[in-house]
C-alpha cells in the first residue's frame, strides 16, 4: 500500500474533507467543517485582506497538511489585490499529506483557482510565479524553523496549526514558539485554532501580546498573537481581548507550558517534564478554576488541555 493510500476522505458539516491521522489519532481539522476552519481561525484573525493591500505579503504556514490554511489565505489575497506578491514556506512533516489531497480531488469544490499552484507545491516542494514564490520544507518543524529564521524571512501571517498539544506538544513548546516570534514581523499577526493556556503561556513567553478568536462551530476560541511593539495594531484592528475566565485560565496548573530546551526531545519526554512542573507547583488547580466558571467536563474543550 502506497502512502497516499493512508489517507481516506472524511466528509465535515461544512461540506469540506479532511483526512485522519493515523499516528496521531485526530482529524487535520474540526468535525464542524474543514474549510470554514482555514478561513475563520487563521485568514481572518491574521486580517490578510487587508494585508493584501500591501505589494508584497508573506505567509508561514507550520504544519501544512492539506494544504487548506494555504489555499484559503491566497484565495483571499489575490480576491482584493490580484497584483500581490505572495512568498509562502510551508513546514510539513509528511509530504504525503498534501500529496494524497491533491490525488482525492478535496480542493473540487472550494471553488478554487489555484490547484495547479497547490499540485505543484505538493508534489515538487516549490513553485515561481510572476506573483507567487513559495517552498514546501519537508522534516520536523523544529528543525526547519531554524532554517526559515537563519533565511531571514519575516512572515506577515503565521499559522500555527499542528495536531493537539496533547498530542504533538514538541510544537507548542515555549523554544519552538519563541523560534515563531522570531521569523514574525515586527507588524505580523500569528493565528492559532489552540486556547490551551499552556500554548498562550508559551505565546507570552516569547514576548508577543494575545488575544482570544471567536469559536468556529465549537465553544473554544482559538488565539492572535503579535508583537507588543506592532505599531500595525493600531492600523488593523486591535487584538481582541480575553475574557476574564480566559485571564484567570492562565493563573492555574494548566497554563504551565511545554518545554523542549534543545528542541529535539521525543514527546513523552515532553509531556513528563511538563506533569513534573505541575505536580510541584503552587498555581491554583485547574479544577478550582473550571468549578468557578461552571464549566464541568465541558471545560477540557475550552483548555485544550487540562491538569
Amino acid at each position: 500500500m502506497s502512502d497516499l493510500e493512508n489517507f481516506t476522505p472524511k466528509l465535515t458539516a461544512d461540506g469540506s474533507f479532511t483526512f485522519v491521522s493515523q499516528e496521531f489519532g485526530e482529524s487535520f481539522h474540526s468535525h464542524y467543517g474543514a474549510k470554514q476552519e482555514s478561513f475563520f481561525k487563521f485568514v481572518e484573525p491574521t486580517q490578510l485582506a487587508t494585508a493584501a493591500q500591501k505589494p508584497v505579503l508573506r505567509l508561514l504556514d507550520i504544519c501544512y497538511g492539506l494544504g487548506y490554511n494555504t489555499a484559503a489565505a491566497l484565495q483571499t489575497i489575490w480576491a482584493v489585490n490580484p497584483g500581490c506578491c505572495v512568498e509562502v514556506i510551508g513546514l510539513e512533516l509528511n509530504p504525503s499529506v498534501p500529496q494524497a489531497a491533491i490525488a482525492h480531488h478535496l480542493f473540487d469544490n472550494w471553488n478554487c483557482d489555484y490547484i495547479e499552484i497547490l499540485k505543484q507545491l505538493a508534489f515538487e516542494h516549490q513553485v515561481q510565479t510572476p506573483r507567487l514564490k513559495a517552498k514546501l520544507l519537508i522534516g520536523d518543524a523544529r528543525t526547519t524553523i531554524m532554517l526559515v529564521h537563519q533565511s531571514g524571512f519575516s512572515a506577515d501571517a503565521i499559522f500555527l496549526d499542528p495536531f493537539s498539544p496533547p498530542q504533538c506538544p514538541q510544537l507548542w513548546t515555549v523554544e519552538f514558539i519563541k523560534q515563531l516570534s522570531l521569523c514574525l514581523h515586527p507588524d505580523g499577526l500569528l493565528a492559532s485554532y489552540s486556547c490551551a493556556a499552556a500554548v498562550r503561556t508559551a505565546l507570552l513567553s516569547a514576548g508577543l501580546i494575545i488575544g482570544s478568536t471567536p469559536p468556529v462551530g465549537r465553544r473554544s476560541p482559538g488565539t492572535v498573537a503579535a508583537h507588543s511593539g506592532s505599531a500595525e495594531l493600531k492600523h488593523y484592528s486591535a487584538l481582541p481581548p480575553l475574557s476574564q475566565a480566559e485571564k484567570e485560565h492562565l493563573l492555574t496548573r494548566a497554563a504551565i507550558p511545554y518545554r523542549d530546551p534543545q528542541l529535539s526531545d521525543p514527546t513523552e519526554v515532553i509531556v513528563i517534564r511538563r506533569q513534573q512542573e505541575q505536580q510541584t507547583s503552587w498555581l491554583e488547580p485547574t479544577s478550582r478554576w473550571r468549578k468557578k466558571w461552571l464549566l464541568g467536563t465541558q471545560g477540557r474543550d475550552f483548555m485544550g488541555t487540562s491538569f
